[in-house]
Protein backbone atom coordinates (compact mmCIF):
# COMPACT_ATOMS: atom_id res chain seq x y z
CA UNK A 1 0.00 0.00 0.00
CA UNK A 2 1.07 3.08 -1.40
CA UNK A 3 -0.03 6.75 0.56
CA UNK A 4 0.35 10.14 -0.87
CA UNK A 5 0.47 12.97 1.95
CA UNK A 6 0.11 16.49 0.24
CA UNK A 7 0.80 19.72 2.01
CA UNK A 8 -1.29 22.46 0.02
CA UNK A 9 -0.13 25.36 2.67
CA UNK A 10 3.06 27.55 2.19
CA UNK A 11 3.67 26.93 5.66
CA UNK A 12 5.09 23.96 7.21
CA UNK A 13 5.59 22.84 10.66
CA UNK A 14 1.91 24.98 11.35
CA UNK A 15 -1.70 23.58 11.85
CA UNK A 16 -2.53 21.97 8.79
CA UNK A 17 0.70 20.46 8.62
CA UNK A 18 0.98 19.24 12.22
CA UNK A 19 -2.76 17.23 11.01
CA UNK A 20 -1.14 16.05 8.62
CA UNK A 21 2.09 14.39 10.27
CA UNK A 22 -0.56 13.15 12.94
CA UNK A 23 -2.34 11.27 10.00
CA UNK A 24 0.93 9.89 9.33
CA UNK A 25 1.35 8.51 12.57
CA UNK A 26 -1.88 6.76 11.87
CA UNK A 27 -0.89 5.59 8.62
CA UNK A 28 2.31 4.44 9.83
CA UNK A 29 0.15 2.02 12.55
CA UNK A 30 0.36 -0.23 8.97
CA UNK A 31 3.06 -1.46 6.94
CA UNK A 32 2.78 1.10 4.15
CA UNK A 33 5.31 2.75 2.13
CA UNK A 34 4.33 7.07 2.83
CA UNK A 35 5.04 9.91 1.12
CA UNK A 36 5.02 13.70 1.81
CA UNK A 37 5.07 16.54 -0.21
CA UNK A 38 5.12 20.02 0.11
CA UNK A 39 3.53 21.61 -3.06
CA UNK A 40 5.02 25.27 -1.84
CA UNK A 41 8.30 23.52 -2.82
CA UNK A 42 7.57 22.67 -6.63
CA UNK A 43 7.01 24.49 -9.36
CA UNK A 44 3.57 24.13 -10.67
CA UNK A 45 2.71 26.07 -13.32
CA UNK A 46 -0.69 27.20 -13.46
CA UNK A 47 -3.55 25.91 -16.09
CA UNK A 48 -3.98 28.24 -18.40
CA UNK A 49 -6.89 26.79 -20.27
CA UNK A 50 -5.63 26.33 -23.44
CA UNK A 51 -7.02 23.09 -23.77
CA UNK A 52 -3.88 21.06 -25.22
CA UNK A 53 -5.13 18.38 -23.15
CA UNK A 54 -8.84 18.31 -24.35
CA UNK A 55 -7.40 17.46 -27.98
CA UNK A 56 -4.39 15.06 -26.30
CA UNK A 57 -5.50 13.61 -23.01
CA UNK A 58 -2.59 15.32 -21.86
CA UNK A 59 -0.96 18.37 -20.26
CA UNK A 60 1.41 20.02 -22.35
CA UNK A 61 3.40 21.31 -19.78
CA UNK A 62 6.50 20.28 -18.33
CA UNK A 63 6.61 20.80 -14.29
CA UNK A 64 6.73 18.67 -11.41
CA UNK A 65 3.03 18.32 -12.20
CA UNK A 66 3.73 15.06 -14.44
CA UNK A 67 5.33 13.63 -11.42
CA UNK A 68 2.26 14.51 -9.35
CA UNK A 69 -0.14 12.50 -11.74
CA UNK A 70 2.65 9.43 -11.65
CA UNK A 71 2.13 9.53 -7.51
CA UNK A 72 -1.87 9.93 -8.26
CA UNK A 73 -2.35 7.01 -10.08
CA UNK A 74 0.22 4.97 -8.00
CA UNK A 75 -1.08 5.94 -4.82
CA UNK A 76 -4.10 3.80 -2.75
CA UNK A 77 -4.31 6.41 0.04
CA UNK A 78 -4.43 10.40 -1.19
CA UNK A 79 -4.66 12.83 1.76
CA UNK A 80 -4.63 16.75 1.24
CA UNK A 81 -4.39 18.78 3.27
CA UNK A 82 -4.93 23.06 3.12
CA UNK A 83 -5.86 25.51 5.41
CA UNK A 84 -8.70 27.59 4.38
CA UNK A 85 -7.90 31.18 2.51
CA UNK A 86 -10.91 32.91 1.26
CA UNK A 87 -13.39 30.43 2.09
CA UNK A 88 -11.20 28.19 0.01
CA UNK A 89 -8.25 26.22 -0.66
CA UNK A 90 -4.90 27.71 -0.91
CA UNK A 91 -3.59 29.04 -4.38
CA UNK A 92 -0.94 26.65 -4.95
CA UNK A 93 -3.58 23.78 -3.80
CA UNK A 94 -5.83 24.89 -6.23
CA UNK A 95 -3.02 25.30 -8.96
CA UNK A 96 -2.07 21.69 -8.67
CA UNK A 97 -6.06 20.94 -8.99
CA UNK A 98 -6.74 22.96 -11.86
CA UNK A 99 -3.64 20.84 -13.65
CA UNK A 100 -6.28 17.83 -12.91
CA UNK A 101 -8.61 19.41 -16.08
CA UNK A 102 -5.67 16.79 -17.97
CA UNK A 103 -7.28 13.86 -15.84
CA UNK A 104 -10.69 14.93 -15.89
CA UNK A 105 -10.10 14.97 -20.48
CA UNK A 106 -8.26 11.74 -20.03
CA UNK A 107 -11.14 10.29 -18.47
CA UNK A 108 -14.36 11.91 -20.16
CA UNK A 109 -13.49 13.00 -23.64
CA UNK A 110 -10.96 10.48 -24.27
CA UNK A 111 -12.29 7.21 -21.98
CA UNK A 112 -8.83 6.23 -21.40
CA UNK A 113 -8.26 7.53 -17.45
CA UNK A 114 -4.61 8.31 -16.86
CA UNK A 115 -5.02 7.56 -14.06
CA UNK A 116 -6.12 3.75 -13.26
CA UNK A 117 -10.34 3.60 -12.70
CA UNK A 118 -10.48 0.11 -11.70
CA UNK A 119 -8.11 0.58 -8.37
CA UNK A 120 -9.42 1.48 -4.98
CA UNK A 121 -8.42 4.44 -3.56
CA UNK A 122 -8.99 6.43 -0.12
CA UNK A 123 -9.35 9.97 0.04
CA UNK A 124 -9.06 12.66 3.00
CA UNK A 125 -8.82 16.25 3.18
CA UNK A 126 -7.58 17.86 5.99
CA UNK A 127 -8.43 21.94 6.81
CA UNK A 128 -7.98 24.71 9.03
CA UNK A 129 -9.11 28.20 9.45
CA UNK A 130 -8.01 30.60 11.15
CA UNK A 131 -11.27 32.38 12.53
CA UNK A 132 -14.48 30.72 13.77
CA UNK A 133 -16.30 29.41 10.97
CA UNK A 134 -19.93 29.43 10.34
CA UNK A 135 -22.20 25.62 10.12
CA UNK A 136 -20.93 25.78 6.07
CA UNK A 137 -17.75 27.56 6.43
CA UNK A 138 -16.13 24.74 4.66
CA UNK A 139 -18.65 24.30 1.85
CA UNK A 140 -15.95 26.42 -0.40
CA UNK A 141 -13.34 23.92 0.11
CA UNK A 142 -15.07 20.53 0.35
CA UNK A 143 -16.92 21.54 -3.31
CA UNK A 144 -13.36 21.76 -4.45
CA UNK A 145 -12.13 18.68 -2.81
CA UNK A 146 -15.56 16.76 -4.25
CA UNK A 147 -14.17 17.06 -7.57
CA UNK A 148 -10.77 16.81 -7.08
CA UNK A 149 -10.94 13.43 -5.80
CA UNK A 150 -13.75 12.72 -9.15
CA UNK A 151 -10.64 13.57 -11.15
CA UNK A 152 -8.23 10.93 -9.60
CA UNK A 153 -10.56 8.29 -9.34
CA UNK A 154 -10.23 8.36 -5.15
CA UNK A 155 -13.31 7.67 -3.19
CA UNK A 156 -13.31 11.31 -0.84
CA UNK A 157 -14.08 9.18 2.35
CA UNK A 158 -12.75 11.49 5.28
CA UNK A 159 -12.83 15.29 6.47
CA UNK A 160 -11.35 17.06 9.33
CA UNK A 161 -12.60 20.48 9.56
CA UNK A 162 -10.74 22.26 12.23
CA UNK A 163 -11.48 26.41 12.98
CA UNK A 164 -10.50 28.47 15.18
CA UNK A 165 -6.71 27.82 15.02
CA UNK A 166 -6.11 31.75 15.24
CA UNK A 167 -6.95 31.65 18.69
CA UNK A 168 -6.31 27.86 19.72
CA UNK A 169 -2.85 26.07 17.99
CA UNK A 170 -3.75 22.58 16.61
CA UNK A 171 -0.52 21.45 18.33
CA UNK A 172 -2.74 22.09 21.98
CA UNK A 173 -5.96 20.34 20.64
CA UNK A 174 -6.07 16.64 21.63
CA UNK A 175 -9.06 16.15 20.40
CA UNK A 176 -8.04 16.84 16.81
CA UNK A 177 -5.05 15.29 17.19
CA UNK A 178 -6.61 12.01 17.93
CA UNK A 179 -9.16 12.80 15.16
CA UNK A 180 -6.30 12.99 12.78
CA UNK A 181 -4.47 9.75 14.10
CA UNK A 182 -7.81 8.15 13.74
CA UNK A 183 -8.28 8.87 10.13
CA UNK A 184 -4.92 7.92 9.60
CA UNK A 185 -5.84 5.04 11.10
CA UNK A 186 -8.92 4.29 9.32
CA UNK A 187 -7.50 4.81 5.38
CA UNK A 188 -4.73 2.70 6.47
CA UNK A 189 -7.23 -0.12 6.74
CA UNK A 190 -8.95 -0.18 3.95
Amino acid sequence: MKALVILGSPRSKKNTDILLDQVIKGLSSKQMEIEKILLGQLTIRPCIACNACGKTGHCFMKDDMGEIYRKFDQSDIIVLGSPLYFNSITGIAKMMIDRCQALWSSKYIFRQPSIDRNKKRKGAFICTAGGKQSEHGFIGATVVMELFFKAINTDYTYNLLVDNTDKVFTGERSDVLEKAYAIGQALADF
